[in-house]
């Protein structure tokens, strides 16, 4: 048996990876057909009830980024904690909580701000709370949640008053929320479902 016999290569977080490589292959298309091709198609901003891109854009913005190092500051992270998530919730609810996560953002995005939004780092600090109730029994408030949520959210709502920057703490604070809201409801669905089957 040689070296590739015995060691072969896995796929295994498909929502993860997928997501990470569909979002590589969209920089490098901004790459070929410039900033205008990633403003029209990945970045989420106010147009028009009647544009019916303005409905594509309240997803597809989370595949968009603006430049390697903000994609590689969210898919660092995103690759470490999305294989973990993927193994204690499954493919499936995953997918799920990211399409409600990025789909809140977008059309809070929409209602409340005239800028862009691009890029997944909503989900990135939904994946963050999220993985807090990793270990976490029902019944039971994690005491990981609170101290992340305390240290990423507050830093969040700090620099959302004191900061003019390019950064959108609203995608970061909601992301925040959709983690610990999807992380609960996981919990009570997980209770639901071991009081339904119980032997």
């Amino acid at each position: 048996m040689d070296f590739m016999d015995r060691f072969k290569i896995n796929y295994n977080s498909p929502v993860t990876l997928t997501f990470t490589f569909t979002a590589l292959g969209v920089l490098l298309l901004k790459e070929i057909y410039g900033i205008e091709f990633m403003t029209y198609i990945f970045t989420n901003y106010r147009t028009s009830v009647d544009d019916p891109m303005q409905y594509i854009r309240l997803f597809s913005y989370v595949l968009g980024h603006s430049s390697w190092q903000h994609f590689t500051s969210n898919f660092l992270i995103i690759l470490l904690l999305g294989p973990i998530l993927e193994e204690k919730y499954g493919s499936k609810p995953l997918i799920k909580m990211i399409l409600i996560t990025t789909f809140i953002t977008g059309v809070l995005n929409v209602i409340l701000f005239s800028t862009g939004l691009i890029g997944a780092s909503g989900i990135v600090f939904m994946m963050i709370i999220l993985s807090s109730f990793a270990n976490t029994r029902s019944g039971y408030i994690p005491l990981t949640l609170i101290i992340v949520a305390v240290i990423f959210i507050g830093r969040e709502l700090v620099d959302a008053i004191t900061l003019k920057d390019n950064i959108s703490q609203m995608a970061h604070i909601v992301g925040g929320i959709s983690g610990a809201g999807l992380g609960g409801i996981q919990l009570t669905n997980k209770k639901s479902y071991k009081k339904k089957y119980r032997a």
